[in-house]
């Protein structure tokens, strides 16, 4: 009875493990193969979903994973290479893209060279055997600077020289100038391709150039040090160019951030609505009323002011404001007695 009890659960565990590849669905799934996606407009089991939350959603998505691939099976398979294969049909569901899709990069200059003239690369070989030292020396790589080494270990001394110049110096200064002259022409073949006009280095016509020119020529040129520019000397009110970070040698681009996700923007939008709304107004009722009480208070004053004016013997009531007195005479008078001057 054990035994028959171990063979009934093993089987019962086989039948849970390997579960059929039919699936039975109220309604059918909406299907888009060009991009493997499926769509279940079906209701969920609540009843299912309350029970057990994670299983439920497990075979949920066995069994709709299931019926996307029996109708890739549908398709018309072929065999490639040990491998069988299906060609999708085209998309149906257009896919939004957070960047526009990449443009084909250029062709340098060497690219279109070989293109136009039908050049094709060729695999090359990393070993090759060398006479002198009686061995297999790399092409490239620094294996290769070693096999230099060994082999040009002794230099002559051109006929014309310096005796006391130091030969291997000059080979390694010739070779850096080599490096660096490389280095320029993939700048200007990088400026090329996104057709930017970069001034020339080196002898430079201050009356053909712009002043960008030279700039862009100056931040270029002290930045192809060793060091990149950190340690050249800048004059009082120099600035450096911009838009040539590509030219640049260690120039860097400026990342732009990542997209904000949607609960955070929900947040900030209603952190700014709420600001809005509940923002009290900054007129004081109080001290506004009590303003206007004030100032009715002096107009009723100098109301009853006015009215109750009263003129002396003689004098006008409408006396206009804007007459003059008349002004005394400048001259002296010619009798010494006293007496009042007159106006």
């Amino acid at each position: 009875m054990d035994v028959i009890g171990e063979i009934l659960q093993r089987t019962a565990e086989d039948a849970e493990k390997y579960k059929p590849i039919t699936v039975e669905k109220h309604l059918d799934l909406e299907y888009d193969l060009g991009t493997l996606l499926a769509v279940d407009n079906n209701d969920f089991d609540l009843a299912k979903l309350r029970r057990n939350q994670n299983d439920y959603f497990l075979n949920l998505t066995r069994e709709n994973t299931q019926l996307l691939i029996n109708k890739i099976w549908e398709l018309p398979t072929e065999r490639v290479e040990e491998a069988i294969v299906t060609k999708l049909p085209p998309q149906k569901t257009v896919l939004p893209r957070m960047k526009p899709v990449p443009k084909p990069k250029p062709l340098t200059k060497w690219q279109q060279f070989a293109k136009d003239k039908g050049i094709q690369k060729k695999k090359k070989t990393k070993l090759s055997w060398d006479e002198q030292l009686q061995k297999w020396v790399p092409l490239y790589g620094f294996k290769r600077a070693k096999t230099e080494k060994e082999k040009n270990w002794l230099l002559e001394v051109p006929g014309n020289s310096d005796p006391m110049e130091d030969q291997f110096a000059k080979k390694v200064e010739a070779k850096s100038e080599r490096v660096a002259k490389n280095e320029l022409q993939r700048l200007r073949n990088i400026a090329k391709a996104r057709k930017i006009s970069v001034p020339r280095v080196g002898v430079i016509n201050p009356d053909a150039s712009s002043a960008k020119e030279l700039q862009a020529a100056v931040t270029v040129a002290k930045a192809s040090t060793a060091s990149l520019g950190k340690f050249q000397e800048k004059l009082p009110k120099e600035k450096e160019a911009r838009g040539i970070s590509e030219l640049v040698p260690g120039g860097t681009r400026k990342r732009k951030l990542p997209p904000v996700p949607a609960t955070v923007e929900k947040k900030e939008n209603l952190a700014i609505v709420d600001s809005i709304l509940n923002k009290r107004p900054k007129l004081d009722i109080e001290s506004a009323i009590a303003k206007q009480i004030s100032n009715s208070h002096v107009s009723s004053n100098h109301n009853e002011n006015s009215g109750s004016k009263s003129y002396g013997k003689g004098q006008k009531a409408n006396k206009s404001k804007g007459a003059k007195k008349p002004k005394g005479a400048k001259g002296q008078r010619k009798g010494k007695g006293g007496g009042r001057k007159r106006r």
